[in-house]
């Protein structure tokens, strides 16, 4: 079996993007590992260089900058990433450059993926994500926020990715997957105050066209109010992480208890159904579960 890990990533030195914690978390069971390095403005393409791994593989790419209506621009670096894969790999293990795997994880992945090779029903495996929020000790719960994604692939079908990048579709239908029994986690809102608003106009520029990026000081103040709800962080975090994590700078000092709900009626009743059934009624699903 032949495993390839794939990623996208453009000035991650100026954002402050995990991608080498992202990469070397899925590293060991990858034999090969593609990433698609956008034309950046900082030292990107170093920062992946110094991984200093044969198994990696860059290739440099041109961001279209007319993708910038629905955040397109994600998926077409994506689809690149993944149309550089070598054509014998059996399974095509996708991260993004804020998210992590923790080494706990690898030994199911691994197996799912070998014990599902010769299933030709399942065509993915989805993955359960840990939202981390504000802070590396809390994770937020929404009903805005996806709980499961793909994240593997089959490397042999016509596989693309999809809208701005959240998931994948086959010949334009959802893939059939199974749901396994790991985790991603997502570090996206782990930033200073200052940080999460300077990624919210970064975000802006590959969503609406007419948005730009303005300078951010240090001194300015987050809304943390798209967090419906903070759960306390019970588990320990990959490995890869540790250094990151003790150099965090910045407390965050919202009560997880006085989140912010300005949601109707409806959603409140379904935020409360779910947290007694754990059904997510009216669910959007990127996927078809098989199993």
């Amino acid at each position: 079996m032949k495993v390839a890990g794939f990623t996208f990533i453009r000035n991650a030195v100026v954002n402050d993007y995990p991608i080498v914690e992202a990469i070397c978390s899925i590293l060991p069971i990858c034999d090969e590992f593609v990433v698609a390095v956008g034309n950046s403005g900082d030292d990107t393409r170093k920062l992946i260089e110094r991984i200093n791994s044969p198994k990696i593989k860059i290739i440099d790419t041109i961001w279209e900058e007319n993708l910038r209506e629905g955040g397109a621009v994600f998926a077409s670096e994506t689809n690149k990433a993944f149309e550089n894969i070598s054509k014998d790999a059996d399974w095509a293990f996708y991260i993004q450059g804020d998210e992590c795997v923790h080494e706990n994880d690898l030994p199911e992945i691994l197996k799912q993926m070998q014990d599902n090779l010769d299933d030709k029903q399942v065509e993915g495996l989805l993955f359960k994500y840990n939202h981390f929020y504000g802070s590396y000790d809390y994770i937020a719960e929404s009903r805005r926020w996806y709980r499961r994604e793909i994240r593997i692939v089959r490397r042999n079908l016509n596989v693309s990715s999809y809208r701005d990048a959240q998931g994948f579709r086959i010949d334009g239908r959802k893939i059939n997957v199974k749901l396994i029994n790991a985790f991603i986690n997502h570090y996206g809102w782990v930033k200073p105050p200052h940080g999460l608003v300077k990624k919210g106009l970064n975000f802006n520029t590959f969503y609406d066209p007419n948005a730009v990026i303005r300078e951010v000081p240090v001194t300015a103040t987050f809304d943390y109010g798209n967090a419906d709800k903070l759960n306390h962080f019970k588990g320990t975090h990959p490995a890869v992480m540790t250094g990151r994590i003790h150099k965090a700078n910045w407390k965050f000092s919202i009560d997880p208890t006085k989140t912010k709900n300005n949601d109707s009626f409806r959603i409140k009743l379904l935020l409360k159904i779910y947290k007694l059934t754990g059904i997510r009624i009216g669910e959007y699903k990127n996927y078809k579960l098989i199993r």
